[in-house]
């Protein structure tokens, strides 16, 4: 019987397999292999050691930290205590962690680095329930003698000989019911709310998603994506680890590439801004090329393609582009393989919309994209595209156990057990959120006859404009940025007499078009100011209006000098557009675009 806790998963999972290779982390003197006995003696000594600091059951502990091997392991210790885990990602503000750690009333936190360490200390003095800080980087030599995490695992190491079964008989009174974290919401449209998920939750949206999608003891996923956030958590963690699958942790982001060579994974778990970036990078790779091998290239691709597709409609495809893709394989697909290693079985999707053409490029390459939907508040996974089954433009259908439904206004309802026990203390947005004995995910989308779910816009993000016109601005923003001139694109216009929109221009590929067109520029920002560059842009405006409604479509546009970022605070962590604060900071050029404008009609 599969474990139901998020400890037993854990304990099952290293007894069951004791693989050599259980986690993998990067150091100066190259990858490092930890085993399960490993992972399993730091979970148990570090537990004891936070129990000896006084983490009771039911306490709050955070975890202000990057991903690396020490999350897992610090993440498993509180959970086998009992305790409560509440992540916080490391890119927040030391205000942003002050309101996480004060409403938590989190009686611990477990920071990385120095820097991390400094945030907390700022605001310390204003948190009372806050009794320990601990830090996983060793204290430099010279400095303040803390309590870190190699002392804590020693002084662990001590307790757990004079107690062995101290651990165990802590581990096993955790039930599917108990509280597992608290993980606070990216706060789009105002302060964050914390959703309380159970073992339990968590634990059936394991077990339900490995029914979906086969993963193995063979298998090595490569995490990258922020173990803050409930998807990497549960996917990349607990369902690997209930796999039995090896877990290497990515240097950064930025590494993916590098580190998939060197750590050749059979899994990639990424957000579609990824994938699209991967996409957007072997095009332009293409387009470099010397014209016979570029004419390969999208010769190759076409064949691939038609294959791809015939799979997403469920046909045979025809013979010619069978063996065309055989041989295109070999030039062209295979290549870009080896560029991630060269063993990836397949990726998984969610956050945020995957445009077709992007899981249609992936599926070409022989890298099945499965996409699937879900939030925070449901553990997180409510849908799941399963393979040989996929339908592009979908999330899929429920994977087992939950059911979906179509609510008023066409909200994506949701119950089973993977659903939160509420926000914490936030009695008011709890009730709102499981009003009808369903969880409102303030999602706009519609079932087809094969239950598969599409998801067609955020409720909160439909602009009404002054005329009562309500136009969702996600499926227009999508449709722009397949255009390899668009890096980012924000429609506006809610409470506005029409639609605008505001555009980050993708400068690697306007460069290249100015340096081929023999536009003089001194900096990239130099080419927004050409009327043929407007032009260019205007064109891929017209070619979306011409679909649309004329009171969905853009009347006016404005660029934008940088893309949008998280430092910047326009991108939540999970890279969600911040629309709210893009209004706010970009005021100026919003107004600009309505000035001495008169209303166009509506219809």
């Amino acid at each position: 019987m599969a474990a139901d806790t998020l400890i037993g998963i854990f304990l099952e999972s290293v007894s069951t397999y004791a693989k050599p290779q259980h986690f993998l982390r990067k150091t100066t003197s190259g990858w490092e292999s930890l085993t399960s006995e490993r992972a399993r003696a730091d979970v148990e000594c570090l537990a004891l050691a936070l129990r000896e600091l006084g983490v009771e059951r039911g306490d709050r502990v955070a975890l202000l930290s990057e991903n690396r091997y020490e999350w897992p392991i610090a993440d498993l210790a509180i959970l086998g205590l009992g305790a409560v885990t509440v992540p916080i990602y490391p890119t927040l503000t030391a205000p942003q962690c002050r309101f996480i750690l004060e409403n938590s009333e989190a009686k611990g936190v477990v920071v990385s680095s120095a820097g991390q360490l400094d945030k907390v200390r700022s605001i310390a003095p204003n948190l009372p329930h806050l009794a320990f800080t601990l830090r996983m980087d060793p204290a430099p030599p010279g400095g303040p003698s803390e309590r870190g995490f190699q002392w804590m695992i020693q002084r662990g190491e001590a307790l757990r000989s004079e107690a062995p079964d101290a651990f165990r008989a802590r581990a096993s009174a955790v039930g599917p019911n108990d509280l597992a974290t608290i993980i606070y919401t990216s706060g789009t449209t105002g302060d964050p709310k914390g959703a309380m998920l159970t073992h339990g939750n968590i634990a059936s949206n394991v077990s339900a998603c490995l029914k979906v999608v086969g993963i193995g003891p063979t298998d090595r996923c490569l995490s990258f994506l922020p173990l803050c956030h409930i998807f990497e958590r549960m996917a990349g963690l607990y369902a690997m680890l209930a796999a039995g699958a090896d877990i290497a942790y990515a240097e950064s982001i930025d590494t993916v590439a590098a580190n998939a060579v060197e750590v050749r994974p059979t899994i990639l778990i990424g957000v579609p801004r990824f994938y699209e970036k991967v996409h957007a990078r072997v095009m332009e790779n293409a387009r470099a090329q010397p014209p016979l091998r570029r004419r390969i290239f999208h010769w190759g691709l076409a064949q691939c393609s038609t294959v791809a597709r015939a799979r997403f409609e469920r046909r045979p495809a025809p013979a010619t582009a069978r063996i065309g893709a055989r041989i295109a394989d070999r030039l062209v697909a295979s290549t870009i393989r080896a560029r991630v290693g060269g063993k990836l079985r397949f990726c998984i999707s969610g956050g945020a919309a995957l445009p077709p053409k992007v899981m249609e490029f992936f599926f070409a390459i022989s890298i099945p994209v499965h996409e699937g939907y879900g939030l925070t508040e449901t553990s997180p996974v409510i849908c799941l595209n399963p393979p040989g089954r996929e339908k592009p433009g979908s999330v899929g259908p429920a994977i087992p156990g939950v059911e979906v439904r179509i609510g008023a206004d066409g909200e994506i309802l949701t119950r089973g057990p993977h659903v939160m026990q509420g926000y914490f203390k936030n009695p008011t947005a709890t009730a709102a959120a499981l009003s009808g004995g369903w969880f409102h995910t303030g999602d706009v989308g519609r079932l087809d006859e094969e239950g598969y779910l599409f998801i067609t816009d955020r409720l909160k993000d439909l602009l009404v404009t002054a005329g009562g016109k309500k136009v969702a601005p996600q499926p227009i923003e999508a449709r722009l940025k397949t255009s390899k001139w668009v890096s980012e694109a924000v429609l506006l216009g809610d409470g506005r007499p029409y639609v605008v929109c505001l555009l980050a221009p993708n400068f690697v590929n306007l460069e290249s078009e100015a340096r081929r067109l023999g536009w003089p520029f001194t900096r990239p920002h130099d080419l927004l100011l050409r009327p043929e560059v407007r032009a260019l842009y205007q064109a891929e405006i017209d070619r979306v209006n011409a679909d649309l409604a004329r009171f969905e479509q853009i009347k006016s546009f404005a660029f934008l000098e940088r893309e949008l970022t998280q430092e910047g605070g326009e991108l939540t962590p999970t890279l969600k557009v911040k629309r709210r604060v893009v209004t706010q900071k970009f005021q100026s050029a919003i107004e600009s675009l309505y000035a001495g404008h008169a209303a166009p009609s509506e219809v």
